[in-house]
């Protein structure tokens, strides 16, 4: 269902930043047909990215949660990235994953996967920890990063936030949403913090 929020969220951004705005479910979500693998979504961003570049060259990345993890690592292997915002996202991937076995069979209870993808559920999940948010965190400073958490939130703790900023040197903004838990994409709050940083970037 969160998927079916972004077409909106991405209308809404266009019409008051003055950005050209994509969304995308990638493979495995929501409708999208494959199924979820690093690799795999790191592909279809980057073809995503180009479609929106076109005859531009560069644009800002943003991600809810496992989404806010592939941006910071898809920037710092294309530069022409210029900024990330992260939403909910989680400083430690390990922790998120936990036990590999049981992380692919959260993915495939989910739909994202099938029970043949996941005969090598250490590498479902070794794939997930590579991202290394803290470390993608450190590599992109000069370009604007933005950190976005709920208070609340039992998936990607505040603390999350935080380990990102330290990571980034202290470049980077923070925003910590009172009272909000793991499900950013409906807060308006959340709305007007993503629409004031891309305000920034012009």
């Amino acid at each position: 269902m969160a998927s079916l929020q972004l077409p909106e969220l991405g209308e809404r951004l266009t019409a008051e930043s003055g950005w050209s705005v994509g969304v995308a479910s990638l493979r495995g979500v929501g409708d999208s047909p494959g199924t979820f693998s690093i690799p795999g979504w790191k592909d279809d961003l980057t073809t995503v990215m180009n479609a929106l570049l076109g005859e531009r060259d560069h644009l800002a990345l943003a991600g809810f949660g496992l989404g806010g993890a592939l941006a910071l690592r898809v920037a710092v292997e294309d530069e022409r990235v210029r900024g990330v915002a992260t939403l909910a996202t989680a400083s430690d991937l390990t922790d998120f994953c936990g036990d590999p076995s049981e992380f692919a069979r959260a993915c495939e209870r989910a739909g994202v996967v099938g029970p043949e993808e996941i005969n090598d559920s250490g590498q479902l999940a070794r794939d997930v920890v590579g991202l290394d948010p803290l470390a993608a965190a450190a590599l992109l400073p000069p370009r604007r990063l933005l950190f976005v958490h709920g208070s609340n939130d039992p998936i990607a703790p505040e603390q999350s936030a935080r380990a990102l900023v330290q990571a980034a040197g202290g470049h980077a903004e923070l925003r910590i949403i009172q009272g909000a838990g793991h499900w950013l994409r409906a807060d308006p709050r959340m709305f007007a913090t993503l629409l004031g940083w891309l305000d920034r970037q012009h």
